[in-house]
């Protein structure tokens, strides 16, 4: 039998993965440019960005959106 695998590159990535790589790769500095919601401009941290994107639909949208333009980038 053959293995599925999925076309969506965020299939089997949490959250926190996402936003780990986004601010390792851009900083808050950068992500509060690319993406304007106040938990990257003030006072950012990963726990508050993670708490703030898990009950904010859209906003979790542009930032999945971002990572997976980002995705070449970080290899």
């Amino acid at each position: 039998m053959e293995k599925q695998t999925s076309n969506d590159p965020l299939h089997g990535v949490t959250l926190k993965t996402v936003m780990e790589k986004l601010v390792a790769f851009y900083g808050f500095d950068t992500l509060g440019e690319l993406i304007k919601i106040k938990c990257f401009t003030d006072n950012p941290s990963i726990k508050s960005s993670l708490t703030f994107l898990r009950k904010t639909d859209w906003a979790r949208k542009k930032v999945e959106e971002l990572y997976i333009k980002s995705l070449p980038k970080f290899d």
